[in-house]
């Protein structure tokens, strides 16, 4: 019998599903990967917006993670939504101290909706503890313009801030395009050489959770064994058809399609 592959989210809950904890778990699933989870944090949200945000204690956070790694373990895992600077902490510590491998760094701030999601004050704990350790970081421009520090329009300047995460410590980084007009472009760096990841920009209301679903799918090929630059690619190419495929099933920015190869709509 072939080994079950298995991956790790630590990141908030969506009470709408189209992004978080929900969105990584399908991603998981259609990937045909083992899905565990850590949450973070509690959201009361849909398609429209987020009325509330309750981060959870550190304590629990770490004990959540500590007992899916010490009895089913992760060849990969990611971070979403870390609400705050206390619980960045006890992430990296659990990181490390389990060993972990093929880590994801999702940095999520902003909702789809605009709502913020973290605080403030835990940017610079994504920069100094989380960042170090990741295999992969996947800001979108808003993300990484907070990371960086710049204001980044042009392609020479993604580039540099491209160079500049990975001089903070992620061995590679995805910065995502789709806040850029024109074809959808995501910027690729493996610390040696820029790769541009085209696709046709689809013109779509259903977009909840691409940054979610993009990073959980990275996570879920590296578990399969995939480099990362192929983890990368296939990624993209997953969460292209995903957007393509997308419905709505709210009044907002209603989610991709996670199981767009099993079942119509």
């Amino acid at each position: 019998m072939k080994a079950v592959r298995k991956a790790l989210t630590i990141a908030g809950s969506d009470s709408g599903a189209g992004a978080g904890i929900q969105a990584d778990l399908k991603t998981f699933a259609a990937l045909g990967v083992y899905g565990t989870s850590a949450i973070t944090a509690v959201t009361a949200q849909n398609t429209v917006g987020v009325s509330q945000v309750l981060a959870l204690h550190p304590k629990l956070v770490a004990a959540q993670i500590d007992a899916v790694i010490e009895d089913i373990g992760a060849h990969a895992l990611k971070t979403g939504m870390l609400a705050n600077r206390a619980i960045i902490d006890v992430v990296a510590v659990k990181v490390e101290q389990h060993r972990l491998k093929n880590l994801v760094v999702d940095p999520v701030m902003v909702a789809t909706s605009g709502d913020l999601l973290i605080n403030k004050n835990a940017v610079a704990a994504l920069r100094v503890r989380l960042m170090p350790l990741a295999a992969v970081v996947t800001p979108n421009l808003p993300e990484a313009e907070q990371l960086t520090g710049r204001k980044l329009r042009s392609w020479d300047e993604i580039e540099g801030a491209a160079r500049q995460i990975v001089e903070m410590g992620a061995k590679t980084v995805v910065i995502k395009g789709g806040h850029r007009k024109g074809p959808a472009v995501d910027l690729f760096f493996d610390g040696r050489t820029f790769h541009a990841l085209v696709a046709p920009r689809i013109r779509t209301k259903n977009t909840h959770g691409t940054g979610c679903t993009l990073s959980a799918a990275i996570a879920a090929y590296l578990a399969k064994g995939e480099t990362i630059e192929r983890a990368v690619r296939a990624a993209k190419k997953y969460i292209t058809a995903s957007i393509r495929a997308g419905f709505p099933v709210g009044a907002g920015h209603s989610p991709v399609h996670h199981f767009y190869r099993f079942w119509k709509v």
